[in-house]
C-alpha cells in the first residue's frame, strides 16, 4: 500500500480509514474524486446515515458522536488519513480483535498521531496505512 492514498480496512483488527467515492467501488487511484452530492441529496443523506449504522454496529463499545470524518468521503475519495477522534472510536475494536490491553494501542495511536503542519495548517491526522502496519508489528492479530 501507500501512505499518500487510503485503502479500504474492513477487518477488525485494523483501524478503518474514511469512505470513497474514488471509482464504483471507492480506492480508485485512477478516479480520484468525491461524490459532489450537496448537503440536501438524499443519496448523500442516506450515504452517511448508512455510514453511521455501520460504525455504531463495528464498534458497539463506542456510544459517543461519530467523527464526521469517518462517515463522510474526503474531495479526493482517496484521503489516507483519519482524525485522533476517529481512531479513538476503534481502539476497543481493535485492541479486541488482537488480544491486548485498549492502552497499548492508544499508545500506538498516540505515536502515529501527527500534528499540524507548521503548528498551525490543518489539524492534527493519523494515517491509517502506518498505524495498521505499526500494529501488525506491535501486536499481530490474533489467529
Amino acid at each position: 500500500g501507500s501512505e499518500l492514498i487510503g485503502q479500504r480496512f474492513t477487518k477488525p483488527e485494523y483501524f478503518h480509514g474514511r469512505p470513497s467515492a474514488a471509482g464504483n467501488d471507492g480506492y480508485d487511484g485512477l478516479s480520484s474524486t468525491g461524490s459532489n452530492l450537496g448537503p440536501t441529496n438524499q443519496k448523500l443523506i442516506d450515504g452517511v446515515t448508512d455510514a453511521v449504522k455501520k460504525v455504531r454496529a463495528e464498534n458497539p463499545a463506542y456510544s459517543g458522536p461519530i467523527p464526521a470524518d469517518l462517515v463522510t468521503q474526503s474531495g479526493s475519495g482517496l484521503d489516507p488519513d483519519i482524525s485522533p477522534a476517529s481512531a479513538d472510536l476503534q481502539i476497543a475494536r481493535v485492541a479486541a480483535a488482537r488480544g491486548v490491553s485498549a492502552d497499548a494501542v492508544r499508545q500506538i495511536v498516540a505515536s502515529y498521531t501527527q500534528g499540524r503542519q507548521f503548528g498551525f495548517l490543518g489539524e492534527p491526522r493519523v494515517n491509517v496505512l502506518l498505524l495498521n502496519r505499526a500494529l501488525d508489528q506491535a501486536a499481530p492479530a490474533k489467529k
